[in-house]
């Protein structure tokens, strides 16, 4: 009988970590490899967090990190290890996101018509969590998200606006919360020409309530003039599986160009969701859109 809170899956994911970082990458480390434990461990959770751990995670990492995270950082880990993963560019991009400069701090809220875009509040986390439980808004991703990983999300999404001065934001209509839009710089590389955590993306996720009421493109155009004026960026990418084509039909309507077709490597090949397609848009020249 399984003891309460006692997970021998995480548990066993922790003791690889701790190999991993302690033992497996200090045996094989070259010339310009961190020599210590916290090296490797600040390059891979910074790259598995999208930025500095600690902004998002308390420490020990080890044992607080949500599980999703901590497979990511390993997965970076035995990539380095088998030689497919470049060590100096994680640690080139988790440097980058640590000496990036402040950005305005964000305002609480952004009026639109019939909703506003707002910082996120605890009480979102029952109607987020149920969001994250439906079939039907989880279709294009790999799995439905169970409730402590939705709280986890929601936690992760909002320090965001405090790391980057900008995030998703919380969409709230007089009905309540009914999901988020706005931007964000991922964890991963994306194929796109950019350096070293610039590339920034944008992306929503709406409860079924809250479809066919165009909130997805009024809520990206909203963040993404808050994007674009107030926060300076230059552009903004996004991603979808081929066969989203509500997605997709959005980014079009924002103005978004098509730029590439790639393989997510967190999929596996048989996965119909694999394919997926990139997105570009630039920011507007001055004068344009005035």
């Amino acid at each position: 009988m399984t003891a309460p809170g006692h997970d021998p899956e995480a548990e066993e994911c922790q003791r690889r970590w701790r190999r991993l970082v302690d033992e497996r990458l200090p045996a094989a480390a070259r010339p310009g490899w961190p020599s210590s434990r916290d090296g490797f461990a600040r390059i891979l959770l910074d790259n598995a967090s999208g930025g500095p751990w600690r902004e998002s995670l308390a420490p020990p990492a080890w044992a607080n990190l949500p599980p999703a995270r901590l497979a990511a950082a390993l997965a970076l880990g035995e990539a380095v290890l088998a030689g497919t993963q470049d060590l100096a560019e994680l640690d080139r991009r988790s440097l980058a996101w640590r000496a990036r400069p402040a950005m305005p701090a964000a305002p609480a809220a952004l009026a639109g018509e019939g909703f506003r875009l707002r910082r996120w509040r605890p009480g979102d986390d029952a109607p987020f969590a149920a969001m994250n439980a439906d079939p039907s808004v989880m279709r294009f991703f790999p799995a439905r998200k169970t409730a402590r990983e939705s709280l986890a999300e929601a936690r992760a999404l909002d320090r965001r606006f405090d790391r980057d001065g900008f995030g998703p934001w919380a969409i709230e209509t007089p009905e309540g919360f009914c999901g988020f839009v706005g931007c964000w710089r991922p964890a991963r590389p994306l194929p796109v020409a950019a350096g070293p955590g610039a590339a920034v993306e944008i992306g929503w996720r709406l409860a079924r309530a809250a479809w066919g009421r165009g909130l997805a493109t009024r809520g990206a155009r909203l963040a993404l003039a808050d994007a674009f004026g107030r926060c300076g960026l230059a552009e903004v990418v996004a991603l979808t599986a081929v066969l989203n084509g509500a997605s997709r039909r959005v980014m079009e309507r924002l103005g978004m160009e098509r730029v590439d077709t790639f393989a997510h490597p967190d999929l596996c090949e048989s996965d119909p969701l694999r394919p997926h397609v990139l997105y570009r848009l630039r920011a507007p020249a001055a004068g344009e859109g005035s």
